[in-house]
């Protein structure tokens, strides 16, 4: 009687695995998936010389950092400090506050943000502006 138990048990275990299987498979196939690049924002880099190089950018990303990742030709060097990333370098061009008090400064549609790039939030159709700047 033991024996025919342990053998329906098992049995039973097996179509369970199956069933789950199965779902499992039906939902990977027709499950919900995410659109990607459902943010569309515009990046500029904004160089000494007054330059400006602008990136177009599909994504989804959170923070500025993630979707400057993401940015095709756009190059930056930073170091992570106790308010985020410090960026020293973009697209070769390097700054040193310690030498001639340059930086890149963030704007976020027009507007002047005191935040690093890794904690910018961002959002759809919105314009973030990196401008090399000088103390005066």
């Amino acid at each position: 009687m033991n024996q025919k138990m342990n053998k329906k048990s098992l049995l039973g275990l097996g179509v369970l695995v199956a069933i789950i299987v199965v779902f499992v498979a039906i939902y990977c196939m027709f499950g919900a998936k995410g659109v990607a690049g459902e943010k569309n924002i515009t990046i500029e880099v904004i160089n000494k010389l007054q330059e400006s190089t602008v990136y177009q950018v599909n994504t989804d990303a959170e923070f500025l950092r993630e979707a400057m990742n993401e940015a095709k030709g756009l190059t930056y060097v930073g170091e992570e400090g106790p308010y985020g990333l410090a960026i020293s370098e973009i697209n070769g061009e390097v700054v040193d506050f310690t030498v001639d008090a340059s930086y890149w400064a963030f704007y976020v549609n027009g507007k002047q943000v005191q935040t690093a790039s890794n904690k910018i939030e961002i959002k759809s159709s919105d314009t973030y502006t990196i401008k090399r700047e000088k103390i005066k």
